[in-house]
């Protein structure tokens, strides 16, 4: 009996090999594709990053402006204002411009942000309308 066992676990272990040397060099060829395709999705997220950041920062003075604007108690005049503010270490400028609408009880209020005074790139903008209560 012992002979037999040591045929059967004799035959077992010259059926297990290890891996031949093209399937570790066809998994190698995969893993690398993917660590490639993973390096660039990366790259192309850190080089969007200070893109994002500006839009951010853009939005938050648009909002506050518009916070500004809609905290008051007075119904806008129509015209066009501009100013600037320092966020985050930078200087925005911004427009705000109040708009007539069909219904006078109504206007449109839109604020613009851009990085420049000339306003040639707006960065954020945002809009609303107020009502009058009078």
């Amino acid at each position: 009996m012992s002979k037999s066992i040591s045929r059967h676990l004799k035959g077992s272990v010259t059926k297990c090999r290890g891996m031949t040397l093209l399937e570790v060099i066809v998994a190698l060829a995969v893993f690398s594709i993917a660590a490639v395709s993973v390096t660039k999705s990366l790259s192309e997220q850190m080089a969007n990053m200070p893109i994002l950041e500006e839009r951010t920062l853009a939005q938050w003075v648009a909002s506050n402006q518009m916070v500004e604007v809609r905290l008051t108690d007075a119904f806008p005049d129509i015209g066009k204002k501009e100013g600037e503010v320092e966020l985050a270490g930078r200087e925005w400028f911004w427009r705000q411009e109040v708009v007539k609408t069909t219904d006078e009880k109504f206007r449109m209020i839109k604020v613009s942000v851009s990085d420049d005074n000339r306003y040639q790139r707006i960065v954020a903008q945002v809009s609303s309308y107020v009502h009058n209560n009078d």
